[in-house]
């Protein structure tokens, strides 16, 4: 399929950074696309939402965490091609959260040092953002 074909995934992502400057990611579980890869918690933003709205939404479900927009500072972005989409993916950080993360949906949370993250085997679209955490933090 030609990449301009190819349908325009928008998702939004957050880096939740904790006091002691690490960043949870969490660990898609068996059966979803991607399986055993860790990624940062976030998901696809609907119609009528902005990217923010959308962490906001996301963090509640897959975690049971609360924040609120202007808790959220955009960071850098995403941009890459699979095989049958191309994912446009907004990174933010998060460092005002309400609620210690849970697992909601059946996958593995991790606090991880932005060093560390090479260690966890992470969907390639996410692995160019590393250096931006690595810089901040």
């Amino acid at each position: 399929m030609d990449a301009g074909m190819k349908k325009l995934l928008l998702v939004a992502a957050v880096a939740l950074v904790d006091g002691d400057g690490r960043v949870l990611l969490a660990q898609r579980p068996e059966g979803k696309m991607l399986a055993g890869l860790w990624e940062f918690p976030g998901g696809k933003v609907e119609p009528g939402e902005t990217p923010e709205e959308t962490i906001v939404r996301e963090v509640q479900e897959e975690i049971g965490v609360e924040t609120k927009v202007a808790c959220l500072a955009p960071l850098t972005f995403a941009s890459h091609s699979y095989d049958d989409f191309h994912l446009l993916m907004p990174l933010f950080v998060c460092r005002r959260f309400w609620g210690i993360p849970e697992p909601k949906e059946g996958q593995t949370l991790k606090w991880v040092r932005p060093r560390q993250m090479r260690d966890y085997p992470m969907p390639p679209a996410d692995l160019p953002l590393i250096p931006h955490l690595i810089d901040l933090l």
